[in-house]
């Protein structure tokens, strides 16, 4: 691909793994740390700019790091979040990450576009020594 967009930041959650016998079923939080990758053959308009000239929008890759009021995840109790439920284990929650972030993409895009050689890779940090890797 001869474009990728990357994009970096953070976030702050709780969660409870439901059924998980150990400290990771009691409340508890992270500082989670995300990158996005997007890669694509082709630029793009965006919502800001309407020329051909970007992969996407990089707020397009960041809306996760908004609070949970706007829409993001910061401050959020992740097990409240709809499609996550109990299921907040890091590879539930980037894979949950990739498939909102390819529908904000795919919904910026031109009439006629699919957006079929963009290709998304999600790496979410639990803590900083532990993250798990999520694309299609």
């Amino acid at each position: 691909m001869p474009w990728t967009l990357r994009a970096e930041f953070t976030f702050d959650s709780a969660h409870v793994i439901t059924g998980y016998d150990g400290p990771c079923g009691r409340l508890h939080g992270h500082t989670y740390r995300v990158r996005m990758e997007l890669s694509s053959e082709t630029l793009r308009p965006s919502a800001h700019v309407k020329r051909n000239i970007m992969v996407a929008d990089f707020r397009t890759l960041k809306w996760a790091k908004k609070d949970v009021e706007h829409g993001g995840l910061d401050h959020a109790f992740l097990n409240d979040v709809p499609d996550l439920g109990d299921d907040t284990t890091a590879e539930v929650i980037a894979a949950y990450l990739h498939h909102k972030t390819m529908e904000r993409v795919r919904a910026d895009l031109p009439d006629g576009d699919d957006g079929g050689d963009l290709k998304l890779r999600v790496t979410l940090w639990e803590t900083p020594d532990s993250s798990c890797e999520y694309w299609e």
